[in-house]
């Protein structure tokens, strides 16, 4: 992971309908939702909704399949795990109470 492609995914959560959809989708698992079920679920108007999946699909944060006549959104977990990994890659500068406290809560 480089610093473009972490910031263009970082970009693509800067609203927060397109962290609800991302959240829901981690909640649903590598079956990911019907786009109708998602939208119908997160309460976004179809008018917008459209446009904030496609801004996480172009940051490669979901992938989109089409499955009979309806298309399902799931997370592409490989690229979160990657992006936190990516943020998280010099966490605490070896200071052992900061790494400590953030392995416990990785437990949680």
């Amino acid at each position: 992971m480089d610093e473009a492609r972490s910031a263009m995914m970082f970009a693509a959560l800067g609203h927060p309908n397109r962290v609800r959809v991302l959240r829901k989708l981690v909640q649903a698992g590598s079956d990911g939702l019907s786009v109708g079920q998602l939208r119908q679920t997160l309460g976004v108007p179809a008018s917008t909704f459209a446009h904030h999946l496609k801004a996480l699909v172009e940051a490669g944060l979901i992938e989109q399949n089409r499955r009979g006549r309806e298309i399902y959104s799931s997370v592409d977990f490989d690229a979160v795990r990657d992006l936190a990994g990516y943020l998280m890659k010099d966490c605490c500068a070896g200071i052992p109470d900061l790494e400590t406290s953030l392995m416990n809560q990785q437990e949680i």
